[in-house]
């Protein structure tokens, strides 16, 4: 996470720039932000406060992405809520993403033969009673 903050901060100008597109901005995570943050989390196991550190990280580098914009009563500049976020940014969030990837490695794994003993280092052979 720290090293995907660092990059954040690295391409943070790039991403408030109103000279550049918002369609570029979202490359620019997708592309140099999200690879770093989301490096080997096919083997994290995330607890919630890790999912809600990272929905917190997600929402704040597309809230500089997308900007402020000026509510329709009262005229005033605001911040986007998380649901005008989500209904902006066309993907999915970073947790399904990272639940996506576990479960793609997780279906290597499982067709890996048991020659390879990646099975019971893995999971674990445990017998039928253990929980």
């Amino acid at each position: 996470m720290r090293s995907g903050n660092a990059c954040y901060h690295s391409v943070q100008n790039l991403l408030s720039s109103r000279m550049l597109s918002i369609n570029i901005k979202i490359k620019i995570y997708r592309t140099k932000i999200l690879p770093v943050v989301l490096y080997a989390c096919e083997t994290w196991s995330l607890i919630l406060r890790e999912e809600r550190k990272l929905r917190v990280f997600e929402n704040m580098v597309l809230r500089r992405i997308f900007g402020l914009r000026r509510d329709e009563v009262t005229g005033e500049w605001r911040r986007l809520h998380n649901e005008e976020l989500n209904d902006l940014y066309c993907s999915p969030n970073i947790v399904r993403v990272i639940q996506s990837r576990r479960m793609r490695w997780d279906g290597h794994v499982a067709r890996m033969g048991e020659e390879r003993g990646c099975i019971g280092s893995c999971w674990g052979n445990r017998r039928e009673g253990d929980h």
